[in-house]
């Protein structure tokens, strides 16, 4: 099996300040992805930089075959790249409806509207009881439920979570969590940046470590490592 996105020598930044250093991974061969490592040491650069939001200073970034490296976050959207950034990115006056109809803006995924709505309500039923509901009347949790079903009305091919369960309270932080695992076994790929290493045990098949920029660890299916491993890993020790 080939992998659905390949990121090979990647070197991006800001300005004159360079954040990752030609760093390579790919996702969508071995499983979900998932990201872990310090903060400010560019997992969420290489998010940018993969879903078009971030402009790469050289390397490749291959989505199913095609170089999408000078492609506009629309145009990677529209391919089935989709990316939810790290803190709900919504428009607070529209209600949830809107917000979801505004997720399938594509003539791809108008096609497959109506399925996915059903699909978004059934793994965040919170939502259809709060349908006409306005986001910015909604809690974190809430929120975070829309910008991930927004996410999905796009027709995802590859899923991209930045830090999905950050700042919720350990109730509603586990209901998201169980929602991803949901939408993970609905058959959408996904590449998850998160700090809970349980949760990312349980979710990924292939992990990466991102420090200073680079791939410093990666560990495939059938490679064993336990929480305290990871933990050490992530901490440096």
């Amino acid at each position: 099996m080939n992998s659905l996105l390949t990121v090979d020598g990647l070197t991006a930044g800001y300005g004159r300040v360079t954040v990752l250093h030609g760093l390579s991974m790919e996702a969508g061969k071995f499983g979900n992805v998932g990201l872990f490592g310090p903060n400010g040491h560019g997992k969420t650069t290489l998010l940018r930089a993969i879903s078009g939001l971030l402009k790469p200073k050289s390397g490749t970034i291959r989505f199913d075959g095609q170089d999408i490296g000078g492609w506009s976050a629309r145009a990677i959207v529209a391919s089935g790249l989709v990316h939810v950034p790290q803190g709900n990115r919504l428009f607070p006056d529209l209600s949830i409806a809107d917000c979801l109809t505004l997720g399938a803006y594509s003539p791809h995924a108008r096609a497959h509207e109506a399925d996915n709505r059903e699909k978004v309500v059934t793994i965040f039923p919170k939502l259809r009881e709060r349908w006409r509901q306005r986001v910015r009347t909604l809690s974190g949790g809430e929120r975070q439920m829309v910008s991930i079903g927004t996410a999905l009305m796009s027709h995802p091919r590859l899923l991209i979570l930045d830090e999905p369960t950050l700042g919720l309270a350990p109730k509603i932080k586990d209901e998201l969590c169980a929602a991803v695992l949901a939408i993970s076994k609905g058959g959408v790929p996904l590449i998850v940046v998160e700090q809970d290493v349980e949760f990312l045990l349980e979710l990924s098949q292939h992990l990466y470590l991102v420090n200073h920029g680079e791939i410093a660890t990666e560990i495939r299916p059938g490679q064993t490592m336990d929480h305290g491993e990871i933990m050490s890993m992530y901490f440096g020790h």
